[in-house]
């Protein structure tokens, strides 16, 4: 058996199966952390979730420590009672363990009755007829039955590896009979998948780019303006004087024409200038992100505009075109997102709806046309156009005739008038034009922005209520000791053995392939598809059992099955790397190698209190890895001596 002070070797798989996504931490859920001057109440609660969440040791530290400091009460004895015994056998229970269990309704001063003291006196006989195999089992199995929820779900869950002989085959056929029953129950299928998301990031946006009008460009359009106003004050002061109405009328209709051309001019540069935009959000950017230089949360996010792109292609396009198509669109949403986010403490998966979302929007409006909807809101209407020429030409008639008519009793003083009215007006003109083009720049884009805001605010709000009945860390748990228990069943039935005739049994849980994994925060990993290894020793040899699960739905496929004798075992071996992985490796003397990645640590999914041991800690514990070192082991180190030396274990106990 592997010592203590062994060093482990790295023995990868050549058909290692991997695969593994960006895991999600729930950073917001805290159900297994206890504040740092928890009062005993509080350590058993979160002992009591721990529990809950198939972390036996854990729970066994926790709920010890609020039991030494004086905490005491029958629903406290009970779960210390399934704490002491969860996850281990008889024979791995240390002595100090077994006499609390034996001492537990006294220390814990039991008392009264209610569910809970039922509870525990139900535990307490289990575990005597375990010890005595002439007990009668019909009255306590009666009892058992009339146990109260979820006194009596809860220690068929936990009372799995302690019981022995007949008693051990009644307790299972009611253990499997619930798994099978409740295998799927809660509207698992509907909502192991929300697990596996995080809760979402709101929406946010980058603000709109103020008006940009310079200093000298609004002084240029205030002198200008003031400079035409005195050269036509003078102008039309000359043909006053002189009385020359019918001038004084044509230069008053010119003024009009010019002050219209200038309004149709700066509709038609507006126009103009916001097509040309617009058509350079569609047109494919000169350098899109290098793949072999994206890194971090900007290479992230790169990847799921790819994604979603790459899925959402509309209906009357091909893939190539729409990505061609939308190239200019992704780089700006894509650059958008990164420069938003990126100094926010966020992940890419908290904005994983909102890249779903954007792109979904970009996919629609190119189904329905609307993507270019702008061409013709934006496109220069024919009397703009003519507005502009007409009233240049009327301008131009007006003046000139006003400007001849003065010339003839004030020629230098109208002709000075009409070259500074020419100068300032052309420069009032064009900054006009200017500062008017960037006020409906602006207010253009804050209505776009506040468009596109209320769609994601309620594409926001869609997926925190599709989110809000994500299933809790315990019942994930309770989820997977069912399906674990289905497999188990499925095993028996296919070697013809009954429960009592294993001596033993123990699994390995690997992340499938392909996966995505999530937990809570300081709570082991869950993962979307497993590979389950189920070893069970039997007075004959081990018989084991592969299958890949696929969570969500609670099926088992591609099994596999290898029968060995207990000397054919070569070596167990185990990789346990400083950084938090783990590996599993059973030889057979035949050169035949089972193995496992049972753990990949990463360290970018880590809190700011947690480190890479206690999450590996939380997600062994929870797969009862050692309870299955402790059987393997055993036999690798004692070969079918094993077995006897275990009963001798027994006995001594």
């Amino acid at each position: 058996m592997t010592g203590p002070g062994t060093t482990t070797s790295n023995y990868a798989a050549d058909d290692s199966r991997v695969g593994m996504q960006a895991g999600v931490v729930h950073g917001d859920v805290t159900i297994y952390s206890a504040p740092p001057a928890a009062s005993p109440r509080e350590k058993f609660e979160i002992g009591a979730r721990l529990l809950d969440g198939s972390q036996p040791s854990k729970a066994r530290e926790v709920i010890g420590e609020a039991v030494m400091a004086g905490l005491t009460g029958n629903r406290v004895c009970f779960h210390w009672q399934l704490a002491l015994v969860s996850g281990r056998a008889w024979n791995e229970v240390p002595d100090a363990d077994a006499e609390a269990l034996r001492q537990a309704p006294s220390f814990c001063r039991l008392s009264g009755e209610d569910a809970w003291a039922d509870g525990v006196k139900t535990v307490l006989r289990l575990l005597d007829a375990a010890a005595r195999p002439d007990t009668n089992l019909r009255p306590l199995l009666k009892d058992f039955d009339n146990l109260a929820e979820p006194q009596r779900g809860m220690i068929l869950r936990h009372l799995e590896l302690f019981l022995e002989g007949p008693l051990k085959n009644e307790i299972w056929d009611r253990s499997l009979a619930e798994a099978r029953e409740e295998q799927m129950a809660d509207d698992r299928s509907e909502r192991v998948w929300k697990y596996f998301h995080p809760n979402p990031a709101g929406p946010r946006f980058l603000p709109v780019r103020p008006a940009a009008i310079p200093l000298a460009l609004r002084a240029q359009a205030v002198c200008g303006s003031v400079v035409l106003g005195g050269a036509a004050l003078n102008l039309g002061y000359l043909l006053l004087k002189d009385l020359q109405l019918l001038a004084l009328l044509v230069y008053a209709l010119g003024i009009g024409g010019g002050l219209w051309s200038v309004h149709a001019a700066a509709e038609w540069h507006y126009l103009t200038a916001r097509l040309h935009a617009k058509e350079g959000e569609l047109r494919r950017p000169r350098e899109l992100p290098s793949r072999a230089k994206r890194s971090g949360f900007a290479g992230k996010v790169d990847q799921r505009f790819d994604h979603y792109f790459a899925k959402y292609v509309p209906r009357n396009a091909s893939r190539p075109t729409w990505l061609d198509g939308t190239a200019g669109i992704r780089k700006r949403l894509r650059d958008e997102m990164v420069e938003v986010y990126r100094e926010q403490r966020t992940s890419v998966e908290q904005i994983a709806w909102l890249i779903r979302y954007r792109v979904s929007e970009v996919r629609r409006q190119w189904e329905d046309g609307s993507l270019w909807d702008y061409r013709r809101e934006l496109s220069v209407p024919l009397s703009t156009r003519a507005a502009t020429f007409l009233g240049l030409a009327v301008l131009a008639t007006g003046t000139l005739w006003a400007v001849a008519d003065a010339a003839q009793k004030a020629p230098s003083n109208a002709v000075a008038a009409l070259l500074l009215a020419f100068v300032s007006g052309v420069a009032a003109a064009r900054a006009r034009i200017q500062i008017t083009t960037e006020n409906r720049r602006y207010a253009a884009d804050v209505a776009e922005q506040r468009r596109v805001q209320e769609g994601c605010q309620a594409a926001f709000e869609r997926w925190k209520h599709k989110l809000a009945d994500k299933p809790t860390d315990p019942e994930m748990a309770i989820w997977l000791d069912r399906d674990r228990k289905v497999l188990l069943s499925d095993a028996l039935r296919h070697y013809g053995l009954a429960m009592s005739d294993v001596i033993a049994h123990a699994f390995i849980e690997a992340p499938g392939s392909p996966t995505r994994r999530a937990r809570v925060h300081k709570g082991p990993w869950r993962y979307t598809r497993y590979r389950l290894l189920l070893f069970l020793l039997t007075k004959d040899g081990v018989r084991q059992l592969g299958a890949d699960l696929d969570f969500e739905q609670g099926t088992f496929h591609d099994r596999a099955r290898t029968n060995y004798r207990y000397e054919a075992v070569a070596a167990v071996r185990v990789r346990q790397a400083d950084d938090g992985d783990h590996g599993f490796e059973l030889a057979l003397v035949n050169g035949e190698l089972v193995k496992a990645e049972i753990l990949a640590a990463a360290m970018e999914d880590l809190q700011a209190d947690e480190t890479l041991t206690t999450v590996s800690e939380a997600t062994l514990d929870a797969a009862g890895f050692g309870h299955t070192l402790h059987v393997m082991e055993g036999i690798a180190a004692e070969g079918k001596l094993w077995i006897e030396q275990e009963h001798r274990r027994r006995a001594d106990r």
